[in-house]
């Protein structure tokens, strides 16, 4: 585990170094070169994922689902960018999409003055492979920015997987909700500052809104309050 745990950082590093190292390539379509690309995003992808938080929900929606606002349909040019960041080891887009997800958290809790952000939970094995978490890196960004807004917001990795649960690339519905049922609990260390605290869910997607209702689901056990979830895209955008 230790030797595993060490290749992911030294992976992670090169990949930084990389990522200062060579030319601005847009994440969502390609484009190069210049002023046109900021941030890893040239202004027509960035423009892409700059809609208003918008209500979204899945067609069948799970029992517990919070609220849920995205910022985004997930199609291109958002679906390259999140996979981008996701497996493709773009870490310059932590910062524009995590500025973006805090405009998605501010619409889930709008009232809250203080809240804790809790990104959705990657596997060990996941995050060991990737070199990072782009979701919990994400998180971070947008905390920040909600408090350079004037909210109190901080991060906080609550949740983990108590059982092994299946990819869920390619499951229906059902096998969703069945996979993830009872699968997330939250860390004994976390447990003691949820109480009657207000907390926003985090993710990069929604689809069948399965994690996130577990996700709220573990929260709510453990005493918290989820107030609604933010996201950067759903597969079904549309308002209630």
């Amino acid at each position: 585990m230790g030797e595993e745990s060490a290749r992911s950082r030294r992976r992670f590093w090169w990949n930084a170094l990389l990522d200062l190292a060579l030319p601005a390539e847009c994440a969502g379509c390609g484009r190069t070169g210049g002023d046109e690309v900021i941030a890893g995003l040239c202004g027509s992808c960035a423009l892409a994922l700059d809609g208003p938080p918008t209500p979204v929900r899945p067609a069948r929606r799970p029992a517990g689902l919070p609220p849920v606002y995205a910022l985004a349909p997930y199609r291109d040019p958002v679906r390259d960018v999140i996979i981008a960041q996701k497996e493709r080891n773009r870490l310059d887009l932590a910062r524009p999409l995590g500025l973006r997800l805090a405009g998605a958290a501010l619409a889930a809790g709008p009232d809250a003055a203080a809240v804790w952000l809790v990104p959705a939970p990657s596997t060990r094995a996941t995050v060991r492979r990737r070199g990072h978490d782009p979701v919990h890196r994400m998180a971070r960004v947008a905390a920040a920015q909600l408090r350079a807004l004037g909210r109190t917001a901080n991060v906080l990795p609550a949740l983990r997987h108590q059982r092994v649960v299946t990819d869920q690339v390619g499951l229906t519905h059902q096998e969703r909700v069945r996979n993830l049922s009872g699968a997330l609990t939250v860390r004994r260390a976390a447990s003691r500052r949820l109480s009657q605290r207000p907390v926003i869910l985090v993710d990069d997607v929604v689809t069948s809104g399965a994690t996130l209702a577990e996700a709220a689901r573990a929260l709510g056990t453990a005493g918290a309050v989820p107030l609604g979830a933010a996201v950067l895209a759903a597969t079904r955008f549309r308002d209630h």
